[in-house]
């Protein structure tokens, strides 16, 4: 099936909730959601959006996001969302690569947006929102009247550019058109048997994949609701997700900690029927202590930008869960291949490959990023991992494998044990220069308890080869992750070895 996104509100009967605002006490119906996609496309078709052009916007979460999203798309154009609270340097970089007809902003503006786009003569709108009412653009203080949608976008248009993490390198923009979406959307909606009764509780931010189509648009394409609530936080969480019979709900492990911290009492949501962990690497300790809490399955999923987010998930009972996996193929193809691009068999350790609809056709503006990241139509994830039975086991980003005398060593086995131990409330592990070895493993923990650097150096020695056992612990406040939750190795690293921010065990 290639429908474009339009299809996406097709299943949901026209007077079902679609979505739910907890702090406004409302839902909005389907019904309301088509009209409401209609008016804003509307709005952004009079002020000489067209198809192929670029909207960008940096909105907080709330349902304005996924209303203006499907409103961009229905008139063949692109959305690019940003994190509002990028800086100035940020915005000038990302609205630089984007180059979009427009940029929308919150009513009450964000500055660093509208000194850049200045600059860069970029037409800038604001949208404004009043409690249960439609979101409507505005212009020099007037709202944009609604003109007639001449064209609509359809399956190949591009629907929405994001850019990479830029972990490992300067982020690379990639293009999403709405076929892969819709492709992405049915997998995850079929993998986790979603339909019309569920409700997805979106905490997670939607200028990424992981909230925007697994807790988004695949909910929706099911038929089901989504909770989008304009402020997150983990202790207004349990009254909302209880409030509205939330079902299922997607975060990344940082957020997971955040919402078992904040459990009210036990915990439970009757209504609820799994979890899904995605975007970081799960703890086999937070994952048993989340299965504890919820009281449900807590399934671990692995997903990518450039692949429309899902490629492989842990499924639901009574299938097989595997604590240490990523789970199965789903809708993806998964391969393991050498580095000149010949596959290898089960339980041979190498590089992941992927092929399938929801995988892009290439970055913008960046053939030599593109041909780099395919063998053939096979898609280089860059991380590295082993097949066993099905199940996908992942070792760690390929640039970010730490060589010690010859040995490759995965820093995320090492940070498996170290979140193991009680005392650890985070950890990320790296290379550092050796002139025996070349590399040596080192590690920076934060803490709940205390211990001491010696005590965990002897707690690794227990449970790890000697030549993966940290030659370093430094003790810090907290690790600095991406907004998905992504741990940023290289930063890690470059403030710890580069100046005193850390100190050695004695």
């Amino acid at each position: 099936m290639t429908e474009s996104l339009e299809a996406i509100l097709a299943r949901g009967l026209p007077d079902d909730p679609a979505l739910i605002v907890p702090e406004d006490g409302a839902a909005v119906s389907f019904a309301q959601l088509a009209e409401r996609i209609e008016a804003l496309a509307g709005s952004l078709a009079a002020r000489g959006v067209r198809p192929a052009d670029r909207v960008a916007f940096a909105l907080p979460n709330g349902p304005e996001v996924i209303q203006l999203l499907l409103a961009i798309t229905a008139l063949g154009a692109a959305a690019a969302p940003l994190n509002p609270a990028y800086t100035q340097a940020e915005f000038g970089f990302f609205l630089g690569d984007i180059a979009p007809r427009l940029v929308v902003v919150p009513a009450a503006g964000i500055a660093a947006v509208e000194s850049v786009a200045g600059e860069a003569g970029i037409a800038v709108l604001t949208l404004r929102t009043a409690r249960n009412e439609p979101p409507a653009l505005v212009a020099a203080d007037e709202p944009v009247r609604p003109t007639a949608v001449a064209e609509r976008g359809g399956p190949d248009d591009v629907a929405v550019v994001l850019h990479t993490s830029g972990t490992t390198s300067r982020p690379k923009q990639v293009p999403l058109r709405q076929r892969n979406l819709m492709a992405s959307t049915r997998t995850i909606a079929a993998h986790y048997r979603l339909g019309e009764r569920d409700v997805s509780f979106c905490i997670m931010p939607m200028f990424h994949v992981h909230g925007l189509v697994a807790s988004g648009l695949a909910a929706l394409s099911a038929g089901g609701s989504v909770i989008v609530p304009r402020r997150f936080t983990p202790r207004a969480f349990w009254p909302q997700a209880l409030e509205h019979g939330t079902t299922w709900f997607s975060a990344g492990p940082t957020l997971h900690q955040m919402l078992l911290d904040r459990a009210d009492g036990d915990g439970s949501i009757p209504t609820l029927r799994f979890a899904r962990s995605c975007s970081s690497a799960l703890s086999t300790a937070l994952l048993e202590r989340a299965e504890q809490v919820y009281g449900v399955p807590v399934l671990e999923a692995y997903g990518m930008t450039e692949a429309s987010h899902q490629m492989t998930s842990n499924p639901l009972p009574p299938a097989a869960r595997v604590p240490a996996s990523v789970g199965v193929a789903t809708g993806t193809q998964i391969g393991i291949a050498t580095r000149d691009g010949g596959m290898l068999g089960d339980g041979s350790p190498g590089e992941v490959v992927i092929r399938g609809p929801g995988v892009m056709d290439g970055y913008v503006n960046n053939a030599a990023a593109t041909a780099e990241a395919f063998f053939g139509d096979w898609f280089r994830t860059g991380d590295r991992g082993v097949l066993r039975d099905g199940y996908l086991y992942l070792e760690g980003r390929i640039k970010e494998m730490i060589l010690r005398g010859g040995e490759n060593i995965s820093p995320a086995e090492i940070e498996q044990v170290l979140l193991s131990h009680p005392a650890v409330r985070d950890a990320v592990c790296f290379a550092v220069p050796d002139e025996k070895y070349g590399e040596v493993v080192a590690a920076a923990v934060a803490l709940g308890q205390d211990v001491t650097q010696r005590d965990l150096i002897g707690y690794c020695r227990e449970r790890l080869a000697a030549f993966k056992v940290p030659s370093v612990i430094y003790l810090v406040p907290d690790i600095p992750r991406t907004t998905t939750g992504k741990i940023q190795r290289r930063r890690v690293a470059e403030s710890l070895t580069g100046g005193p921010a850390g100190r050695p065990p004695p």
